[in-house]
Protein backbone atom coordinates (compact mmCIF):
# COMPACT_ATOMS: atom_id res chain seq x y z
CA UNK A 1 0.00 0.00 0.00
CA UNK A 2 2.73 2.36 0.67
CA UNK A 3 4.91 1.38 -2.52
CA UNK A 4 1.43 2.16 -4.58
CA UNK A 5 1.06 5.72 -2.80
CA UNK A 6 4.51 6.53 -3.36
CA UNK A 7 3.88 5.45 -7.07
CA UNK A 8 0.52 7.34 -7.36
CA UNK A 9 2.35 10.43 -6.17
CA UNK A 10 5.10 9.95 -8.87
CA UNK A 11 2.58 9.45 -11.41
CA UNK A 12 0.74 12.59 -11.01
CA UNK A 13 3.93 15.51 -10.04
CA UNK A 14 4.12 16.14 -13.65
CA UNK A 15 0.38 16.52 -14.25
CA UNK A 16 0.01 18.36 -10.79
CA UNK A 17 3.40 20.61 -12.03
CA UNK A 18 1.42 21.72 -15.50
CA UNK A 19 -2.14 23.09 -13.80
CA UNK A 20 -0.85 24.83 -10.80
CA UNK A 21 -1.30 28.66 -10.79
CA UNK A 22 2.00 30.33 -12.09
CA UNK A 23 -0.03 34.12 -11.08
CA UNK A 24 -0.60 32.82 -7.71
CA UNK A 25 2.75 31.13 -7.41
CA UNK A 26 4.76 34.64 -8.29
CA UNK A 27 2.22 36.61 -5.63
CA UNK A 28 3.22 34.83 -3.30
CA UNK A 29 7.15 34.36 -4.38
CA UNK A 30 6.47 38.53 -4.62
CA UNK A 31 5.23 38.81 -0.99
CA UNK A 32 7.95 36.75 0.59
CA UNK A 33 10.87 38.35 3.00
CA UNK A 34 14.59 39.51 0.87
CA UNK A 35 17.42 39.55 2.35
CA UNK A 36 17.45 36.78 5.08
CA UNK A 37 16.78 32.41 4.65
CA UNK A 38 13.14 31.93 4.04
CA UNK A 39 11.23 29.37 6.35
CA UNK A 40 8.38 27.72 5.02
CA UNK A 41 5.66 24.79 6.32
CA UNK A 42 4.91 21.91 3.98
CA UNK A 43 1.88 20.18 5.14
CA UNK A 44 1.25 17.00 3.99
CA UNK A 45 4.60 16.68 2.06
CA UNK A 46 4.53 13.16 0.54
CA UNK A 47 7.82 12.70 -1.08
CA UNK A 48 8.00 16.42 -1.53
CA UNK A 49 6.66 17.21 -4.66
CA UNK A 50 5.21 20.42 -3.51
CA UNK A 51 8.94 21.77 -2.56
CA UNK A 52 10.63 20.76 -5.68
CA UNK A 53 7.97 22.97 -7.78
CA UNK A 54 7.86 25.86 -5.58
CA UNK A 55 11.27 26.10 -4.47
CA UNK A 56 13.20 27.17 -7.75
CA UNK A 57 10.41 30.39 -7.92
CA UNK A 58 11.14 31.61 -4.41
CA UNK A 59 13.74 34.01 -3.92
CA UNK A 60 17.06 33.38 -1.42
CA UNK A 61 17.52 30.68 1.02
CA UNK A 62 15.02 28.88 2.15
CA UNK A 63 14.59 26.42 5.16
CA UNK A 64 11.75 23.87 4.29
CA UNK A 65 9.62 21.51 7.59
CA UNK A 66 8.00 18.76 5.37
CA UNK A 67 5.38 17.44 7.48
CA UNK A 68 3.39 14.13 6.65
CA UNK A 69 1.82 10.77 8.81
CA UNK A 70 3.57 8.33 6.65
CA UNK A 71 6.79 7.52 7.57
CA UNK A 72 7.30 5.44 4.17
CA UNK A 73 6.80 8.80 2.03
CA UNK A 74 9.12 10.40 4.15
CA UNK A 75 11.51 8.35 3.33
CA UNK A 76 11.49 8.86 0.08
CA UNK A 77 11.95 12.46 0.25
CA UNK A 78 16.12 12.17 0.71
CA UNK A 79 16.28 10.47 -2.90
CA UNK A 80 13.95 12.87 -4.47
CA UNK A 81 14.85 16.00 -3.32
CA UNK A 82 18.77 14.86 -3.76
CA UNK A 83 17.75 14.08 -7.75
CA UNK A 84 16.23 18.01 -7.96
CA UNK A 85 18.83 19.41 -6.01
CA UNK A 86 21.63 18.42 -8.58
CA UNK A 87 19.36 20.71 -11.42
CA UNK A 88 18.30 23.50 -9.34
CA UNK A 89 17.72 23.63 -5.42
CA UNK A 90 21.37 24.37 -4.05
CA UNK A 91 19.25 27.14 -1.87
CA UNK A 92 17.38 24.87 0.04
CA UNK A 93 17.59 22.99 3.08
CA UNK A 94 14.93 21.05 4.69
CA UNK A 95 14.11 18.76 7.27
CA UNK A 96 11.06 16.42 7.60
CA UNK A 97 8.77 15.70 10.68
CA UNK A 98 6.47 12.37 11.28
CA UNK A 99 3.17 14.31 12.45
CA UNK A 100 -0.71 13.46 12.57
CA UNK A 101 -1.84 16.52 11.18
CA UNK A 102 -5.12 16.01 12.45
CA UNK A 103 -4.22 15.95 16.40
CA UNK A 104 -3.62 19.60 16.08
CA UNK A 105 -1.22 18.95 19.15
CA UNK A 106 2.01 20.67 17.87
CA UNK A 107 0.85 23.88 17.06
CA UNK A 108 4.65 24.96 17.26
CA UNK A 109 5.38 24.07 13.90
CA UNK A 110 3.91 26.88 12.16
CA UNK A 111 6.40 29.44 14.65
CA UNK A 112 8.16 31.64 12.49
CA UNK A 113 6.99 30.72 9.17
CA UNK A 114 6.72 33.21 6.73
CA UNK A 115 4.79 30.37 4.39
CA UNK A 116 2.58 27.79 5.28
CA UNK A 117 1.90 25.51 1.76
CA UNK A 118 0.08 22.25 0.99
CA UNK A 119 -0.77 20.31 -2.09
CA UNK A 120 -3.82 18.51 -2.93
CA UNK A 121 -4.74 18.62 1.36
CA UNK A 122 -7.46 20.78 1.97
CA UNK A 123 -9.80 19.26 0.16
CA UNK A 124 -9.10 15.86 2.39
CA UNK A 125 -9.35 17.54 5.91
CA UNK A 126 -12.15 18.69 8.17
CA UNK A 127 -14.10 22.63 7.45
CA UNK A 128 -12.70 22.88 11.63
CA UNK A 129 -9.42 21.78 10.55
CA UNK A 130 -8.75 24.50 7.52
CA UNK A 131 -10.34 27.65 10.47
CA UNK A 132 -7.39 26.05 12.45
CA UNK A 133 -5.01 26.28 10.28
CA UNK A 134 -6.20 29.67 9.21
CA UNK A 135 -5.78 31.11 12.99
CA UNK A 136 -2.18 29.52 13.29
CA UNK A 137 -1.45 31.08 9.64
CA UNK A 138 -2.35 33.99 11.30
CA UNK A 139 -0.96 33.77 14.76
CA UNK A 140 2.33 33.37 13.19
CA UNK A 141 1.65 36.15 10.49
CA UNK A 142 2.36 33.76 7.69
CA UNK A 143 1.59 33.90 3.75
CA UNK A 144 -0.67 30.99 3.01
CA UNK A 145 -0.56 28.84 -0.42
CA UNK A 146 -2.82 26.02 -1.19
CA UNK A 147 -2.58 24.23 -4.56
CA UNK A 148 -4.85 21.62 -6.34
CA UNK A 149 -7.71 21.22 -4.11
CA UNK A 150 -10.49 19.10 -5.69
CA UNK A 151 -13.71 21.25 -6.60
CA UNK A 152 -16.08 18.54 -6.99
CA UNK A 153 -16.41 18.52 -10.78
CA UNK A 154 -14.42 16.45 -13.38
CA UNK A 155 -15.03 15.78 -17.30
CA UNK A 156 -14.10 12.57 -19.50
CA UNK A 157 -14.30 12.26 -23.30
CA UNK A 158 -15.25 10.28 -24.50
CA UNK A 159 -18.24 10.65 -22.38
CA UNK A 160 -20.19 8.19 -21.12
CA UNK A 161 -24.33 8.53 -19.63
CA UNK A 162 -23.04 7.66 -15.73
CA UNK A 163 -20.05 9.88 -16.00
CA UNK A 164 -22.02 12.63 -14.23
CA UNK A 165 -23.40 10.16 -11.53
CA UNK A 166 -20.32 8.56 -10.91
CA UNK A 167 -18.83 11.96 -10.01
CA UNK A 168 -21.45 12.64 -7.47
CA UNK A 169 -20.91 9.46 -5.70
CA UNK A 170 -17.16 10.30 -5.37
CA UNK A 171 -18.06 13.83 -4.16
CA UNK A 172 -20.47 12.31 -1.07
CA UNK A 173 -18.31 9.49 -0.46
CA UNK A 174 -15.13 12.37 0.07
CA UNK A 175 -17.49 14.33 2.21
CA UNK A 176 -18.06 11.31 4.23
CA UNK A 177 -14.09 10.27 4.36
CA UNK A 178 -12.40 10.95 7.97
CA UNK A 179 -8.52 10.98 7.11
CA UNK A 180 -7.76 12.02 10.40
CA UNK A 181 -9.61 15.46 10.61
CA UNK A 182 -12.93 14.43 10.75
CA UNK A 183 -15.80 14.52 7.88
CA UNK A 184 -13.43 15.78 5.10
CA UNK A 185 -14.96 19.27 3.63
CA UNK A 186 -14.50 17.67 0.44
CA UNK A 187 -15.30 19.74 -2.79
CA UNK A 188 -16.46 22.85 -0.52
CA UNK A 189 -12.67 22.92 0.94
CA UNK A 190 -11.81 25.77 -1.34
CA UNK A 191 -14.78 28.11 -0.29
CA UNK A 192 -14.52 27.13 2.91
CA UNK A 193 -11.02 28.07 3.41
CA UNK A 194 -11.50 31.56 1.45
CA UNK A 195 -14.25 31.97 4.45
CA UNK A 196 -11.74 31.08 6.96
CA UNK A 197 -8.57 33.42 5.80
CA UNK A 198 -10.85 36.41 5.35
CA UNK A 199 -12.47 35.43 8.75
CA UNK A 200 -8.65 35.80 10.04
CA UNK A 201 -7.58 38.76 8.16
CA UNK A 202 -6.34 38.20 4.60
CA UNK A 203 -6.66 38.77 0.92
CA UNK A 204 -7.65 35.67 -0.35
CA UNK A 205 -6.80 34.64 -4.21
CA UNK A 206 -7.93 31.95 -6.12
CA UNK A 207 -7.03 30.52 -9.41
CA UNK A 208 -8.13 27.56 -11.44
CA UNK A 209 -5.60 24.42 -11.64
CA UNK A 210 -7.43 21.51 -13.16
CA UNK A 211 -6.05 18.87 -13.95
CA UNK A 212 -5.24 17.72 -18.12
CA UNK A 213 -5.26 14.22 -18.07
CA UNK A 214 -4.14 13.56 -22.08
CA UNK A 215 -4.32 9.59 -23.47
CA UNK A 216 -0.66 9.13 -23.20
CA UNK A 217 -0.85 9.45 -19.30
CA UNK A 218 -2.77 5.62 -19.22
CA UNK A 219 -1.65 3.90 -16.01
CA UNK A 220 -2.75 7.43 -13.94
CA UNK A 221 -6.05 7.20 -15.86
CA UNK A 222 -6.79 3.52 -14.86
CA UNK A 223 -5.40 4.36 -11.33
CA UNK A 224 -8.33 7.43 -11.51
CA UNK A 225 -11.10 5.97 -12.84
CA UNK A 226 -10.84 2.62 -10.52
CA UNK A 227 -10.75 5.38 -7.74
CA UNK A 228 -13.70 6.55 -8.60
CA UNK A 229 -15.27 3.19 -9.24
CA UNK A 230 -14.29 2.20 -5.90
CA UNK A 231 -15.87 5.16 -4.03
CA UNK A 232 -19.15 4.89 -6.00
CA UNK A 233 -19.21 1.41 -4.90
CA UNK A 234 -18.97 1.99 -1.35
CA UNK A 235 -21.67 5.21 -1.69
CA UNK A 236 -24.14 2.89 -4.09
CA UNK A 237 -23.55 -1.00 -3.24
CA UNK A 238 -26.63 -2.04 -4.70
CA UNK A 239 -25.82 -0.07 -8.28
CA UNK A 240 -22.36 -2.01 -8.22
CA UNK A 241 -23.00 -4.00 -11.72
CA UNK A 242 -23.78 -0.79 -12.84
CA UNK A 243 -20.92 0.88 -12.04
CA UNK A 244 -18.86 -1.93 -13.51
CA UNK A 245 -20.33 -1.90 -16.66
CA UNK A 246 -19.09 2.28 -16.25
CA UNK A 247 -15.59 1.37 -15.26
CA UNK A 248 -15.23 -1.24 -18.18
CA UNK A 249 -16.50 1.14 -21.35
CA UNK A 250 -14.03 3.72 -19.86
CA UNK A 251 -11.44 1.51 -19.59
CA UNK A 252 -11.70 0.70 -23.06
CA UNK A 253 -10.69 4.25 -24.11
CA UNK A 254 -7.87 4.40 -22.39
CA UNK A 255 -6.38 0.90 -24.17
CA UNK A 256 -7.57 2.77 -27.04
CA UNK A 257 -5.93 5.75 -26.63
CA UNK A 258 -8.77 8.12 -27.29
CA UNK A 259 -9.94 9.22 -23.26
CA UNK A 260 -9.14 12.32 -21.78
CA UNK A 261 -9.89 13.53 -18.32
CA UNK A 262 -9.97 16.75 -16.72
CA UNK A 263 -10.33 17.06 -13.05
CA UNK A 264 -10.90 20.93 -11.69
CA UNK A 265 -9.26 21.79 -8.57
CA UNK A 266 -8.04 25.71 -7.38
CA UNK A 267 -5.56 27.31 -6.01
CA UNK A 268 -5.70 29.69 -3.28
CA UNK A 269 -3.60 32.26 -1.99
CA UNK A 270 -4.20 34.12 1.19
CA UNK A 271 -1.80 37.32 1.96
CA UNK A 272 -1.48 40.15 4.27
CA UNK A 273 -4.18 42.23 4.61
CA UNK A 274 -3.76 45.87 3.14
CA UNK A 275 -5.35 47.91 5.31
Amino acid sequence: MKDSLAHWLALRERLDAAARSMTLTQAVANALPRGREIRILDLGTGTGANVRFLAPHFPGNQRWLLVDNDPAVLADVPRRMSAAARDRLTTVSYVTRQLELGARDAPEIFNGCDLVTASALLDLVSESFVTWLAERCRASDAIALFALTYTGRSTCSPAEPEDDWICSLLNRHQKQCDKGFGPAAGPDAVACAERAFVEAGYRVRRESSDWQVPPEAGELQHLLIQGWADAASEMAPAESARIADWLARRRAHVEAGRSRIVVCHEDLAALPSLG
